[in-house]
């Protein structure tokens, strides 16, 4: 069965920026999606922030497996209500697949408790990622490294708790690194963040990096669904319990009811 995969991008670099539009005619998620829609292994769903509700409606969720999310300009314009609902899928079990400069989301940083910042800079450096977890579904057909010629430099220290796995580490051109693959789980999702993806390069046609990223489409894609939304609270015991005369105070310590 095919993975249900809706891939997010803000599409508003493209149409603002002549190299990205000359790059990315018709958006990063486009080239993305039209990627993993060729191996047949998953059905894809486009949407972008200026799409009606962002084409993250509740039927579009409720029919994603996984996530991914491309943000950059414009994560201050993503609707809070927007926010709570892709993170309760999440929580339920939808996968996320976060690209590149989607670190500072308002979907990843909520997800992740912390502020996300780090270091970059823009001077069209080499890139190396090293391949961590050669055994890990996430790096399946990739060697030991994945080289980029010109990317945007991300450094340490990146402000994230410690990730559940880390799957690739990066070594750039002007000499820091910085954790690029990282794998989380929050609820009963998956979510897996990974660096590579600036705007103005081309690096969504690499073959390695759509690799990784139908691979861990694949992983973090949802394989349960657990709603804890209108769960009661105070349940009915399974077994019966017995009536019992000791008196228990606030504290929880018995008490004999003279003493109350």
């Amino acid at each position: 069965m095919a993975t249900k995969v809706t891939i997010w991008n803000e599409f508003r670099h493209e149409k603002t920026k002549d190299a990205v539009k000359k790059l990315y005619p018709e958006g990063m998620h486009k080239v993305i999606g039209d990627a993993l829609a060729k191996t047949g292994d998953f059905e894809i769903t486009l949407a972008a922030l200026d799409d009606p509700e962002h084409g993250l409606t509740e039927e579009v969720l409720a029919n994603t497996d996984t996530l991914v999310w491309w943000g950059h300009c414009a994560h201050g314009e993503v609707k809070e209500e927007i926010v709570d609902r892709v993170q309760q899928r999440v929580l339920e079990g939808m996968g996320l697949v976060v690209l590149h400069s989607g670190h500072f989301s308002k979907i990843f940083r909520r997800m992740l408790g912390t502020n996300c910042s780090l270091k970059w800079r823009e001077v069209a450096e080499r890139e190396r990622l090293w391949n961590l977890a050669p055994s890990h579904p996430i790096t399946e057909g990739i060697g030991e490294y994945i080289e980029l010629p010109n990317t945007e430099m991300y450094g340490e220290r990146f402000d994230i708790p410690e990730p559940d796995k880390l799957i690739f580490v990066s070594w750039f051109e002007g000499g820091e690194v910085f954790r690029s693959g990282c794998v989380f789980e929050r609820g009963n999702g998956r979510i897996f963040y990974f660096r590579p993806g600036h705007e103005t390069y081309p690096i969504f046609y690499n073959e390695q990096v759509l690799k990784v990223i139908a691979n861990s489409c694949k992983w973090c894609a949802q394989t349960v669904k657990i709603s804890t939304v209108n769960a009661p609270h105070c349940p009915e015991p399974l077994e019966k319990i017995e009536e019992k005369d000791i008196v228990f105070g606030s504290a929880g310590i018995s008490q004999t009811a003279d003493k109350l």
